[in-house]
């Protein structure tokens, strides 16, 4: 049944190869966006910034939030639970 399938399904083989670098991407992307190294460094530059006046308190809040609840998502990914809640 294994090599009937699979020979039903080849003329859909550059598809299927397009769907895994495609979900191959998305996960790197995800990791990296999530990455809780990457997130603490936007939250450095988002306090340089309203440090430095280029942005109002209720933008930094509201940022930083934001950033927050990535980084939080971030270590639920690291820490195994796999599906972002902690």
């Amino acid at each position: 049944m294994g090599l009937l399938t699979e020979a039903l399904l080849l003329p859909f083989a550059p598809a299927r190869g397009s769907l895994w670098v495609i979900r191959q991407v998305i996960a790197e992307a995800e990791r990296q966006y999530y990455d809780p190294a990457t997130v603490r460094a936007e939250l450095a530059l988002l306090e340089r910034r309203l440090e430095e006046g280029e942005i109002t308190e209720e933008e930094f809040d509201r940022e930083e939030d934001a950033l927050l609840d990535r980084l939080e998502v971030g270590m639920g990914r690291t820490s195994g639970t796999g599906d972002g809640t902690t």
